[in-house]
């Protein structure tokens, strides 16, 4: 394994050369030198893997459009429930993350940083393949329970339970993802985005439509399709971690259990599966609430969603970076400097969400037309992308700050964060407003706005203690 390790850029180069520094990957000191730099060397390639990412949810919504409205729901409620499976996932990328790069930033113990890999891959794995059969049991059911009527919960059974059964590659890729980035190796993780969407991009309609030698399997072949471009992705994933081109290098002895390191992933797991939980199945009560208007706001809501995931992700990955230079710096005894990484983060973050909500603002309506032709699906996703907007500045503070605690590895913090604003106040807020009020679907929108005001202003409440630069893994 390589062990030359290059500086940060300094101050006198281009951020143009930064730019391209970042996206060709290397080996870089994210614990000395310009803060702005090292943050834009790691938020760059992760910027656009969270681009990526969005980009694949797109695509998919973008080839269902040409089944039917029906398909679209289908999705669109299969979506909420696989964000429960996006939420496990997450939740433990955001601890294995955090250990990655905590022991990264302690220098010399990049063997102890691959164990702690394999013990969170074995970890995905278990849960992974317990949840996903678990769901698969139910299926149709699933779909029902959220307000599907019963001929587009017919529809959508071979898509939802082929989801189901396909997650485990959606744990392994976002765990081994985040363990790159803990690695200050965020150029691969974005690598193996476009990579997945790539593959999925030509198979997709291939599948769908039974182009050459492909069956026609309609809406299941978006499933199938998604589940094979993402087990290419981790495919190279392990190729990364098992070539010994970067930080560390991931060895078969590495996946021997070892009690003390499971248990110290597991305990920040469950609390950042509680995150996860909590903020994801915030927004399966708003897709059932939502389905109480009929198919067609469903749908329309659908397309909104995607839409807002698919401008929001790109900050997404500017809180990741700023949790890494977190937990990097934290590990090499430096909190000061890993404060000057989130105040350079959030700053970043509210002026990149301050703008795209002014283009969304003023786009919502031509962006919506690209995903159906058909007005009243149109005028409702308009509606939601325009109000769910204009609350972004507040989101991109918010998530910036919680990429503190984070980073630390307190992930129980933004857990509580979450349950205050979300469960306690988003969702009975779009309930009281929606039934109570009769505003409908519009009642779900104007509830975003709402919770994340409060939201932001617990963060900040909370960061401000500093709590979190002395927690210890």
């Amino acid at each position: 394994m390589s062990s030359k390790v290059a500086p940060p850029a300094d101050s006198e180069q281009s951020l143009w050369r930064v730019l391209l520094m970042a996206l060709r990957g290397g080996h870089h000191d994210y614990t000395s030198g310009s803060m702005q730099q090292a943050l834009v060397l790691l938020a760059a390639p992760m910027m656009l893997e969270m681009f990526a990412q969005s980009l694949l949810l797109i695509t998919s919504v973008f080839w269902v459009s040409k089944i039917g409205s029906g398909a679209v729901a289908v999705v669109g409620l299969t979506e909420v429930v696989m964000s429960l499976v996006y939420a496990f996932s997450v939740g433990m990328s955001f601890a294995a993350g955090a250990f990655v790069a905590r022991r990264i930033g302690e220098g010399g113990h990049p063997d102890a940083a691959a164990r702690g890999v394999a013990q969170a891959v074995m970890l995905g794995w278990a849960i992974s393949l317990t949840l996903g059969f678990t769901l698969w049991l139910f299926g149709e059911r699933v779909l029902l329970a959220l307000g599907a009527a019963p001929d587009i919960a017919a529809l959508g059974a071979p898509y939802v339970k082929t989801m189901f059964l396909g997650n485990v590659t959606v744990f392994t890729m976002f765990l081994l993802n985040a363990i790159l980035r803990g690695c200050g190796d965020p150029a691969y993780s974005m690598r193996t985005l476009w990579l997945v969407n790539i593959v999925n991009f030509v198979v997709t309609p291939c599948l769908i439509f039974g182009v050459g030698p492909f069956p026609a399997l309609g809406l299941t072949g978006v499933a199938i399709a998604i589940i094979f471009s993402r087990s290419v992705g981790v495919a190279f994933q392990f190729w990364r971690l098992t070539s010994g081109k970067g930080r560390l290098k991931l060895r078969l002895r590495h996946f021997v259990p070892v009690g003390e390191d499971m248990r110290k992933i597991a305990q920040m797991s469950w609390s950042g599966i509680a995150q996860m939980v909590i903020s994801n199945t915030s927004g399966l009560g708003l897709f059932s609430i939502a389905a109480l208007s009929g198919t067609v706001a469903l749908a329309g809501a659908t397309i909104a969603m995607r839409v807002v995931q698919f401008v929001m992700l790109p900050g997404v990955g500017i809180a990741f970076a700023a949790a890494t230079l977190v937990g990097q710096n934290l590990g090499a005894g430096r909190p000061e400097r890993a404060s000057d990484a989130i105040r350079i983060a959030t700053r970043m973050n509210i002026v990149f969400l301050s703008v795209l909500t002014v283009v969304l603002l003023v786009m919502a309506r031509p962006i919506a037309m690209l995903f159906t032709t058909q007005p009243d699906v149109v005028r409702e996703a308009t509606i939601a992308i325009r109000i769910v907007v204009s609350a972004f500045p507040l989101y991109a503070a918010a998530m910036s700050l919680e990429a503190a605690f984070n980073g630390a590895g307190d992930t129980w913090t933004p857990a509580l964060i979450n349950f205050v604003c979300l469960w306690c106040t988003q969702i009975p807020l779009a309930w009281v407003l929606s039934t109570r009020f009769g505003l409908g679907t519009l009642g779900v929108y104007i509830s975003v706005p709402i919770s994340f005001t409060l939201m932001m202003a617990l963060t900040a409440w909370l960061y401000k203690r500093g709590r979190w630069k002395t927690h210890v893994i």
